[in-house]
């Protein structure tokens, strides 16, 4: 689903942060190269797992990344300093969760969108784990009223186990 302005989020809370970029993340055709914005949209992800989860006094859950879809639209040129990204959770299953996440210039032009499906983990074990209600709460925070109506409990294999 996309605006007139390409814009992918749909309504409710956004989490926004800026990350600064680095040399290295250009590529010699004077772009941000691919990889970088992958890299990007994880560094927001663990920004995004501190302000929401942890400075509000909660363990920050650990979450692998179990797929992820990206959509490059428009390349981030040297004059950006740091790259805006948008993170809104669209989905919260029973194990897992889905963030969309828009990466935007400095002139606040959509350059990447990138879709991830996280699994919570129980460490100990390395196996999915339900979302805790805590966890879902703090994922509702910022997410669509779609997302966080759901309870997760018609998920179908999401966890990659039979």
């Amino acid at each position: 689903m996309t605006d007139a302005q390409g814009n992918r989020l749909l309504s409710g809370p956004v989490h926004t942060t800026k990350i600064p970029v680095r040399w290295g993340d250009f590529d010699r055709f004077g772009h941000i190269n691919n990889a970088s914005y992958i890299e990007i949209a994880q560094e927001a992800r663990a920004v995004f797992a501190m302000e929401e989860f942890v400075e509000r006094g909660h363990a920050m859950p650990a979450a692998f990344v179990r797929s992820m879809k990206i959509d490059y639209l428009s390349a981030i040129m040297p004059d950006t300093m740091e790259v805006m990204v948008e993170t809104q959770v669209v989905r919260i299953g029973r194990t897992s969760f889905t963030t969309v996440q828009q990466l935007k210039d400095r002139h606040g032009s959509l350059a990447c969108v990138v879709e991830c499906v996280q699994i919570t983990v129980d460490l100990k074990t390395g196996k999915p784990r339900p979302i805790e209600d805590f966890e879902r709460k703090v994922l509702a925070s910022v997410s669509t009223p779609e997302a966080a109506l759901g309870s997760g409990e018609n998920e179908e294999n999401e966890d990659g186990e039979d």
